[in-house]
């Protein structure tokens, strides 16, 4: 009889929830507001259940939702990247989501939305860096870092250093990450049960420091120089005197406009037939767990966004790299460059920490990269003043 007094109690408890909730707010960027005021209606619709889409500056939407979730105002629910979870988590501001078909998304965005083994988030796309090349210049990618080298120099003279062979932004630890956590680096270590610890620091470990090494032969054999950066090598690529970059499904739509004869490939393989391990973002929706309306809003993700029908609507919208399996083979037909980015991050790629301790890791490798690569400090003492440096801010 108690068993079924619990029962009743919840089902009435769920009813009242659901009879009393008469809307859910989304808090969203610019690029999103179409597209999820289009799901909102439909959803209305089918659910009866008004959905308000507000936008909001993509750089303010954390800031803000940490301000007005723990006075229980805000939206119930967010669309942000995955490395806010962490802080938003440690300030009890996320809901755990209970997401199904998990079997039927790419394991690394949910490992983005994970944290000490909950998933907070719904994925809907990533992306991240892999080998763009003109396919003027390159018929067949590299497969291997040596081939990147070689067909770099060849390249470069064959049309009398006019054409730069390969390029990109590599002191910028994101777009370098490949190398250091390819050759058996890491930012921090993990538990048996995947939770990150901070006070374990893997970037001057023996395969960090082969990953620098790996870059700074890029420097040596004068293939990078000094004064790259992203915009010197998206201006180049984009005007047709660059034959390989490292770059993102953000970039695709300008490459098209510019008129280059393009496709997108692995990163090759590194020395000893290493798997290079790029950085990738992960973008999702996240519940406000001081919400109200929780159980609206957890409706509203799993049993409606999360299907495979309206993922495929929003990668309509928002053309990336989508994080649903079978929604990346729909992709294929349509748009063949973003499922090979999907096909090389989702197998490859990993999820930038989300916790808030990364928040000292960028400034120190950027530093690292920097002395290493472009002021002769060896990369064993580039790489452990950085770890010095980032424990000292997260102690």
């Amino acid at each position: 009889m108690r068993k079924w007094l619990t029962v009743v109690l919840a089902v009435l408890f769920v009813f009242l929830a659901f009879a009393q909730a008469k809307k859910i707010t989304i808090w969203t960027s610019e690029a999103q507001v179409p597209i999820l005021k289009k799901l909102a209606d439909q959803y209305k619709a089918k659910y009866g259940v008004q959905v308000d889409v507000i936008q909001v500056n993509f750089g303010d939407i954390k800031s803000k939702f940490l301000t007005a979730a723990p006075a229980g105002e805000g939206p119930d629910i967010i669309v942000g990247a995955h490395d806010w979870v962490g802080e938003l988590v440690v300030n009890g501001l996320l809901e755990p989501i209970n997401l199904p078909e998990k079997e039927k998304y790419f394991p690394a965005p949910l490992q983005g939305f994970t944290y000490n083994g909950k998933l907070y988030g719904v994925p809907y796309a990533f992306d991240g860096p892999a080998l763009m090349y003109n396919k003027d210049y390159v018929q067949n990618p590299p497969k291997t870092f040596d081939e990147l080298i070689a067909l770099a120099k060849k390249i470069e003279k064959d049309y009398g250093g006019e054409v730069r062979g390969f390029i990109y932004d590599y002191k910028n630890f994101y777009f370098s990450s490949f190398a250091f956590f390819g050759m058996g680096g890491y930012v921090f270590g993990t538990d048996k049960t995947g939770k990150i610890n901070v006070k374990d620091v893997g970037l001057a470990n023996a395969g960090a420091i082969e990953g620098l090494k790996l870059i700074k032969k890029l420097v040596d054999e004068k293939i990078l120089t000094p004064g790259d950066n992203y915009n010197t090598m998206d201006g180049l690529f984009k005007d047709g005197l660059a034959a390989m970059i490292l770059n993102g499904p953000w970039a695709v739509p300008g490459y098209k406009q510019a008129g280059i004869n393009f496709d997108v490939a692995p990163i090759p393989d590194l020395p000893g037939g290493k798997k290079p391990k790029p950085f990738f973002g992960a973008q999702g929706f996240m519940v406000n767990a001081k919400s109200k309306n929780k159980l609206f809003a957890l409706d509203f993700l799993t049993k409606f966004i999360a299907t495979k029908d309206i993922m495929y609507q929003i990668w309509q919208a928002d053309p990336r790299c989508p994080s649903r399996t079978d929604v990346n083979e729909l992709v294929m037909a349509k748009d063949p460059l973003t499922k090979k980015f999907a096909d090389f991050l989702g197998k490859y790629g990993l999820p930038m920490p989300n916790v808030p301790e990364m928040a000292a890791v960028w400034g120190a490798m950027g530093d690292a990269l920097a002395k290493a690569l472009d002021q002769g400090v060896p990369a064993e003492k580039a790489l452990a003043d950085a770890v010095a440096q980032i424990k000292a801010q997260i102690k």
